[in-house]
């Protein structure tokens, strides 16, 4: 298992730029599906989900070509065969769910086991089961989850009991070719739903509403292959400021979108960063006076705090005078860091399956840690670069899922971080 060694307390300084989003690009790329045309996809990010979702999508019949070096993706989907995915393949991934929509479209028929991901709570696919019976597919559970709309799929007006985001991109593209008009309410709001909503309709489709919780879409008859440049991981972009604010560094992280993080710049301010926001940039300074503690982290839908942004948020809580409690209350398993952060000298105190409160500032020192998703690593890469001594990351084959060439990214920054394999 490869793991990180971090000898940390390092000065840190520079710029370090954003690559383009995980849950964007995987939307997209399947997305393509939905056309007999090739579709062409830039600033792709050099992470392993997308590598899974090539193997995933080539696996039914589509053909990639993928430029690496340029961040391009071409999907050529004319050729797509079957309607099950490789079970082996969807275990690692949870957006492969997002398959079923354009699979019932294309296919008739999608065949899926259940996916996988982060284990950090339970991520139910009950809307998505709930929307594409509302379109009038059927549904089978036996061992897995088996779609069938023989007669294709007629629009249908659906509440979502859960606002998810995979939910509501799958039946966005599901509702694009089907029969007359579906509308969606209780929508996800995410930038990442709304770069779905721009790629489908530049494909042809007929969708408003972006950017709101009700999303109206017209079925059409056919969709054209699309063009899209993946716009910026605001989680990675939180991931950096956080980072640059916990080493009280001077570093300008680039090439993302301030309007993606309104509600997390607000908690910056919270806890006395000191930054400026530019154009396509956030630069943070060294702070002017010591971190203050923020009373309560509660996570929300967007606009509002990110759940995966919170883990990385409890290193700077370490960091600031006071007691911060960060209330997670989408995921039960998403705590685990506390744990791993105490072996290093934090003081995080798990009130319950939902809510942990931590007390600083705390000197923190290197330590043996685990990580067991991708928030949880870079949440223990941070605290390994805040405190004194070496810290030893195993389990870092996560953050290769979300974070292209981190260590790489790091060194430039002046950070003493290596791979071991």
């Amino acid at each position: 298992m490869a793991r990180f060694i971090i000898n940390g307390g390092k000065k840190l300084s520079g710029e370090i730029p954003v690559s383009g989003s995980k849950n964007s690009v995987l939307a997209l790329m399947v997305a393509s599906l939905l056309s007999k045309e090739k579709s062409v996809l830039t600033n792709v990010p050099l992470i392993e989900d997308v590598e899974v979702m090539i193997k995933l999508i080539t696996g039914l019949g589509a053909k990639v070509d993928y430029d690496r070096s340029a961040g391009k993706l071409v999907i050529d989907p004319k050729e797509l065969n079957r309607s099950a995915p490789n079970p082996e393949l969807t275990s690692k991934l949870r957006a492969s769910i997002l398959l079923a929509g354009p699979l019932l479209i294309r296919m008739k028929q999608a065949d899926l086991k259940t996916s996988g991901g982060d284990k950090i709570g339970v991520r139910t696919i009950e809307p998505h089961i709930a929307g594409f019976v509302s379109l009038g597919a059927k549904v089978e559970t036996d061992g897995g989850y088996s779609f069938s709309a023989p007669n294709g799929l007629s629009g249908a007006t659906i509440v979502m009991e859960e606002t998810s985001v995979t939910a509501t991109e799958n039946l966005l593209m599901a509702s694009a070719l089907a029969n007359g008009i579906t509308t969606i309410k209780l929508a996800a709001m995410e930038p990442h739903v709304g770069q779905l909503i721009d790629f489908l309709n530049g494909m042809g489709a007929k969708i408003s509403g972006k950017g709101s919780p009700t999303l109206v879409i017209q079925g059409v008859s056919s969709l054209k292959g699309g063009q899209a440049e993946v716009i910026p991981d605001s989680n990675q972009a939180a991931t950096f400021i956080t980072l640059a604010a916990a080493v009280k560094g001077d570093i300008k992280i680039t090439h993302l979108d301030p309007g993606f993080l309104d509600d997390f710049l607000l908690k910056m301010k919270q806890f006395g960063v000191n930054f400026e926001v530019g154009k396509d940039f956030v630069r943070v300074h060294p702070p002017k006076a010591a971190y203050r503690a923020v009373n309560k982290l509660q996570v929300g839908l967007y606009p509002k705090l990110a759940s995966d942004d919170t883990p990385a948020l409890a290193v700077l809580a370490t960091q600031a005078a006071g007691e911060t409690v960060i209330y997670e209350w989408m995921y039960e398993n998403r705590l685990g860091y506390a744990s791993e952060l105490n072996k290093m000298g934090a003081k995080a105190q798990i009130l319950d399956p939902h809510r942990v409160k931590i007390t600083g500032p705390a000197r923190l020192y290197g330590a043996k840690l685990v990580s067991y998703d991708i928030r949880m690593g870079m949440t223990l890469v941070l605290a390994g670069l805040v405190a004194e001594g070496q810290s030893e990351i195993d389990g870092i084959e996560h953050i290769d899922r979300g974070y292209e060439k981190i260590e790489q990214r790091l060194q430039k920054l002046g950070a003493e971080i290596k791979r071991i394999d």
